[in-house]
């Protein structure tokens, strides 16, 4: 996707931030609410749902502040994650939890989530699709939150399989670009056949976002990362590379032990790299977006859907 693109929708949904979520008092609590926010980000998921309202033919502008709600969400799930990890960067900055404490942090999640819902309820568009992309979203967090559960879990589980580990990835990432993708649908007009197509496009292609995420953990420098290179091995995480790579009887000295020195993260990328767990990886991150571009069958040709599925090569071919 070009670059242009992206960043003209980031910017209309950047703007809108700034006017849909102001600094008032208490302003330290609307500071570590904005923390994150303002770092800046790719935008990904508002410019889907914008994007997948101009492709079933509609003017995406009055439906910005949809589109605002979906990166709140987003930023209010990032915060209470750094928290439940112990994250200290992200996006190259502090994590709020860092700055203001995981108290004043949870106060900044759980803000930007109620305002996610004020705003979306706001967003001038017909109330029944309005109310229904209310649901959508309400029903979304809630899977957000099993997801992350399952992620918690398997960091105490022994064994974790690639079925487990697809059902975890959906739920922590892939409904929210469904939700994105399906929610821009609604407020567009489109019928069911077209919803479920966008839904299925964004679910899968966002399942394809997290695995290549994974990859990028152990490929990327720590200066276009924003975090700490190698950060899911020290954390004991069962991401789809350590779950193949254990599979091989390959299991890094340091995984799970919390703190290691640079040489010995850079020891342990290698080991996986060797075993054919990164590509396994970025191999399942292609087959998952080639099966979401396919779900756009259901949309008629225009420059709109050409963005979505240059947006969904993007995902996966990103370098940070």
């Amino acid at each position: 996707m070009s670059d242009e693109e992206l960043r003209k929708r980031a910017i209309m949904v950047s703007e809108a931030i700034g006017r849909l979520l102001p600094v008032v008092r208490p302003e330290g609590l609307y500071d570590a609410a904005r923390h994150l926010v303002d770092a800046g980000g790719k935008r990904l998921r508002p410019s889907l749902l914008l994007i997948a309202a101009e492709a079933v033919g509609a003017d995406s502008t009055p439906l910005v502040p949809a589109a605002v709600s979906i990166e709140l969400v987003h930023n209010f799930t990032l915060i209470h994650d750094d928290i439940m990890d112990n994250a200290s960067l992200r996006r190259g900055r502090p994590s709020v939890h860092v700055i203001w404490g995981e108290s004043g942090a949870i106060l900044a999640g759980d803000t930007l989530y109620s305002k996610a819902f004020q705003i979306l309820a706001a967003t001038p568009a017909h109330h029944e699709r309005v109310l229904g992309c209310m649901e959508m979203l309400a029903k979304t967090c809630t899977a957000i939150c099993e997801g992350q559960w399952l992620d918690l879990d398997f960091e105490k589980a022994e064994q974790v399989d690639e079925g487990q580990y697809m059902e975890m990835i959906e739920k922590k990432t892939g409904v929210l670009y469904g939700a994105s993708a399906w929610m821009g649908g609604m407020l567009g007009g489109a019928d069911q056949e077209q919803l479920h197509g966008l839904e299925e496009f964004g679910r899968l292609t966002g399942m394809g976002f997290q695995i290549h995420d994974d990859v990028l953990d152990m490929t990327v420098s720590e200066n276009v990362l924003g975090k700490r290179v190698g950060g899911d091995i020290l954390e004991g995480k069962k991401t789809l590379i350590m779950i193949d790579a254990l599979s091989k009887g390959v299991c890094p000295e340091i995984f799970g032990r919390g703190e290691a020195s640079d040489e010995q993260i850079r020891e342990a990328i290698v080991s996986l790299r060797r075993s054919g767990s990164i590509d396994y990886a970025r191999r399942r991150s292609e087959e998952l977006v080639s099966r979401g571009k396919d779900a756009l069958d259901v949309l008629d040709e225009s420059p709109a859907k050409a963005l979505l599925l240059e947006l969904a090569d993007y995902m996966i071919r990103r370098g940070y």
